[in-house]
């Protein structure tokens, strides 16, 4: 992580309001049996939630775990006002927590220790962290919160804290792709004391996932910039800066970037830990 990203800090953040009364009601957002489009537009004022010990937030909650879908991980937009924030933000300890900011600047503080949080960093909170969250600054801060119940492995400690900035980090290229496709990590994938990956993904224009990925993770991908169409299932959906898709385990998935500039997700996956079982079941599958 010595060299530096080549990538400067735009990301895209909502900002809220409402559509006109004008405005046609006809958009493209879908939820279907495989996948959710929540595109940028959704995200108005009346979709907004307040948390519990938060104060001068508010928060577009954009996944959370369902039954039948994906069942792993929550994922808010959180958009918090100068002197806001929250002095208990979790209140389940035995969930872990990535935060990555998008716009303004937060001060994480966690075991006496005060972290500076700027546009493009990110922060691992392990399951159990005492920490804390203010927005000192003059504008409103706008951060992502991805959220997972850590799922504790024999030998396995839970993860260390992590403090980083995406600019830090150099990305990985994926093989024989000259660069057009690159991932930013934030957490070494060797590392088996994680169970999840929240990562940066870019392509470059014409940058493409040549087949259709089928998987056990679920994934959430927020688009930070940029413009592609993107295969979910059975349907290429158009999506751009703004918008989300929230993927069940399974979900067959491609990419293409044909847009004139770079096309960037942050995403998140599920990994390192085997497939739960159903419980109630004797030798050879009988109760």
């Amino acid at each position: 992580m010595n060299e530096q990203s080549p990538f400067p800090r735009s990301y895209y953040a909502p900002a809220g309001g409402l559509p006109a009364q004008s405005e046609l009601m006809t958009g493209r957002a879908v939820f279907t049996e495989a996948y959710a489009v929540i595109p940028k537009g959704v995200m108005s004022d009346i979709v907004t939630s307040f948390l519990p010990n938060w104060s001068g937030t508010r928060a577009w909650i954009i996944a959370r775990p369902l039954s039948g879908f994906a069942e792993t991980f929550s994922q808010y937009i959180m958009e918090v006002s100068p002197r806001g924030g929250s002095d208990r933000p979790e209140p389940d300890a035995g969930a872990e927590g990535v935060l990555f900011v998008v716009e303004g600047g937060i001060t994480v503080t966690l075991d006496g220790a005060a972290h500076e949080l700027a546009s493009g960093c990110y922060a691992y909170l392990p399951p159990g962290s005492a920490w804390t969250l203010r927005n000192a600054g003059d504008v409103p801060a706008r951060f992502h919160w991805i959220r997972k119940a850590w799922e504790p492995a024999e030998g396995l400690e839970a993860p260390d804290p992590l403090f980083l900035d995406e600019r830090d980090i150099a990305p990985s290229p994926m093989p024989d792709t000259q660069g057009r496709w690159a991932t930013t990590r934030f957490v070494d994938p060797e590392d088996l004391r994680h169970d999840m990956h929240v990562t940066v993904v870019t392509f470059e224009p014409g940058g493409l996932i040549p087949f259709e990925e089928t998987h056990i993770m679920e994934h959430g991908l927020y688009v930070l910039e940029g413009k592609a169409v993107y295969k979910l299932n059975r349907d290429w959906v158009e999506v751009q800066a703004g918008d989300f898709m929230w993927l069940r385990a399974f979900c067959p998935q491609a990419c293409y970037a044909g847009g004139p500039g770079r096309f960037r997700y942050l995403l998140y996956k599920d990994v390192n830990r085997h497939a739960r079982l159903p419980r109630g079941f004797g030798p050879g599958g009988r109760p």
